[in-house]
Formats: structure tokens, sequence, C-alpha cells
């Protein structure tokens, strides 16, 4: 099946997970047989991609995009400007090829799948990965990206949702009917992360802490107000109260930077706080090996591949109740993003028991390891074909 995917970030040049989830998602459905043409707005080289055709809308370089929100280094009317151009793109090219199914990846391509949709007469599956609910951690958020989206699922023939959670939010606060999505849990490539050797130097200091029987708990993430990262401060000093032999590790970047110091400083745990600004590669898989516990405390997280990374690095995981990768990993330590002071006592109860620790390691592996992106793509499959008959018919 001909597939025209329409994404916003791609690897190695992605700020989240939605450009990880496009890699793995689209190496396996080509895998499965389908030519996949896959539409950017940026201009970079993939040279390892061998599996489907990308396309490039601008010359830009992709150090200036992000999927996740409007701002952080471009403005309203800038997103508005390029994503017209890429519309633009994307109706030329259905005009001379078109496509059997049309595959758009959250707010910023929905459009764009809908013009491609319009004059290709072929079938729009929306793929949610996040929603302006999400993003902005809050009931409200930008007014024009709800719009887009609601139009966007409105007009989708099939709505894809990483986690049951999504699902239901798209139900509740867009009104489209349940029997319309269809819940497809994202996964985790283990094959492609065991070939690895830790560096014990890269983070010399904090190995020495543990040298010294402290425990590393860690988060790798975006330093936005969905992530919850001010809760996970808050919770922190709680624990050391009580237990002054943790470390924090933030591993991120993001526009909440300055008043997450700023909160350190403030509640007296900047000695035990590290930041260590926005990783990948090398830096991002010995920051997986070094922690003992992962916390993932987001507000609102549709799916979080994080957590699977986390626990095929032998990660013991603390994660939140409004997270859908607990749909599929219901071994791991939960809690309400607000619940600080049952975070402070997770993570004392796991700093003092090496056996709790060990158990939830184990019984996490058992779960992240029945995931396949495989599974996914035949599942995407399934949807492409049924879709596919639905408006034939």
């Amino acid at each position: 099946m001909k597939l025209l995917m329409l994404g916003w970030e791609f690897p190695p040049h992605n700020s989240g997970g939605l450009g990880v989830a496009c890699y793995h998602m689209s190496k396996a459905l080509a895998a499965h047989g389908h030519q996949i043409d896959f539409v950017l707005p940026y201009t970079a080289k993939h040279s390892e991609v061998s599996w489907m055709k990308i396309h490039h809308v601008t010359k830009l370089k992709p150090q200036s995009f992000t999927s996740n929100m409007l701002a952080y280094t471009q403005s309203v009317e800038e997103i508005r400007d390029l994503q017209i151009s890429y519309i633009s793109f994307v109706e030329q090219m259905v005009k001379k090829d078109r496509p059997d199914v049309i595959h758009a990846h959250d707010w910023l391509t929905i459009e764009a799948g809908m013009r491609a949709k319009e004059v290709s007469g072929m079938p729009l599956v929306v793929h949610v990965h996040a929603t302006e609910y999400d993003r902005s951690g809050s009931e409200y958020g930008n007014p024009m990206i709800h719009d887009i989206e609601y139009a966007g699922m409105m007009m989708a023939d099939r709505i894809i949702a990483v986690s049951q959670l999504t699902k239901s939010l798209i139900v509740q606060k867009y009104g489209i009917p349940a029997s319309k999505i269809e819940v497809i849990h994202n996964a985790i490539d283990a094959g492609e992360l065991y070939d690895y050797v830790y560096d014990n130097s890269t983070y010399s200091y904090l190995e020495s802490l543990r040298a010294e029987g402290y425990t590393v708990v860690a988060t790798i993430t975006r330093f936005t107000v969905q992530k919850g990262l001010t809760h996970l401060l808050n919770a922190f000093a709680k624990a050391l109260t009580r237990y002054d032999k943790l470390v924090l590790v933030l591993a991120g970047d993001g526009e909440l930077r300055d008043e997450l110091l700023e909160q350190a400083a403030d509640l007296g745990v900047a000695d035990k706080v590290i930041l260590t600004g926005f990783i990948r590669g090398k830096q991002w898989r010995d920051a997986y090996q070094l922690a003992d516990i992962f916390v993932m405390s987001s507000v609102s997280e549709p799916f979080g591949i994080t957590a699977l990374e986390a626990a095929h690095h032998d990660n013991a995981l603390i994660i939140t109740k409004q997270s859908g990768v607990s749909e599929v990993l219901p071994s791991s330590m939960r809690y309400d993003f607000w619940d600080t002071d049952k975070l402070a006592d997770q993570l004392i109860g796991i700093a003092l028991s090496p056996a709790l620790s060990s158990s939830l390691k184990q019984n996490v592996k058992h779960e992240y390891a029945r995931l396949s992106w495989q599974d996914v793509a035949k599942k995407c499959s399934e949807l492409y074909v049924n879709t596919r008959r639905k408006v034939a018919i």
C-alpha cells in the first residue's frame, strides 16, 4: 500500500518521543510491504533511512523546529507561515501521485492531511500522540490548536490514539465518537538498544556519589509544564528530609529551566539536583544506565516512550497515573502527579529496599518485552485496509 506520512520531526533531529515513534513505526510499516513517502518541514540528511522516501518542504535547518510547543524558537506567525508552505507542498504531491492512505501525525500536520484528503479523495488517518490539553498541562492551551485538532479529527476517517487515556480525552474534550478511535500503544525496539557499553566516565561525579551509597533518581524529558517537574522537585525535597542519600538528575532542557534552578535553590536542595542540559546519543544512553530510579512525573502524558527505554536500562520505574504508558507497564509504581507525599514515600521505599527495587525492575522487563513495533505496524496495516475498504464502498 502507498502511504503518505506527514510528520514534523525525525531522528536525529527530534525534540521528543514523536520523532522516535515515527522512526520505528515507518521502519516497521516498510517491513510489512508498504511504500512510504514521508514529508518533513525542514531539510536534513537521513542517509541511514533506506526504507522510505523523505521529502523536504523547505531548506530550513532542523534546529529551529519543535513538534511539541509553539514557542521555543518560533513565533505563532512563523509556525503558521511554515504550515501554509507544508500544506501547499503536500497538495502538489497528491495531485501528482495519489496515495492509498494519508497518515498525519499530530496538530502541526493535520491541516495538510485534510487538504490531501480533499484533493485526492483518499482516506485520512490522524495519529494523536498528544493533544493541546496534554501539552499545556491544563484545561486551556492555545484555542487555534484546539480548533485544528477538532477539525482534523472530525474529518479523519480513522483516529489512532497512543493510549486509552488519550482516547478517553478525545471523546470527552472533542466529542469524537469512541467507535472512530483505535488505541495502538507505542513500543520499543530493544534490539537497537542492546549493542552498547556504558561509559562510567560520562557522569563521573554521579558515579562517585553512587560509590558512597547514593541512589540516583533521574528523568529525561522536556522542561515544560506538561512534565510536572515542579511537583517532582517538591517530592524530592520532602524525601531528602527523611533520607539524604538521594540525588536527582534532570536531563533535558526547555522553557522552565531557570524556574527549576530557582526552585531547587529555594527548597535548599540545589546541591542534590543535577541538570545535564539537552542530551542525545552517548550521553543519553549513559544517563539511563546511571539511574537507579526513573520518574515520569507528567501532568498529562499520552504515552511516554522514555519509560520503556528506562525499563530496558534496568531502572525501577515510578510513573504518574496520568501517563498512558502505565497501561502497558502495570508493575511500575504509580502515583497522581500532584501527590508529592506519595512520590516521596516511593522514592525512599525503593532506595531503602534492594528487594523492592529488584522486583520492580524484573516485573517491568517482562511487560515491556512483549511490546513490538512489528505488532504496531500490523495493527496499523489492518486499520489501513479496513479504512480503505470503507472509503471505496
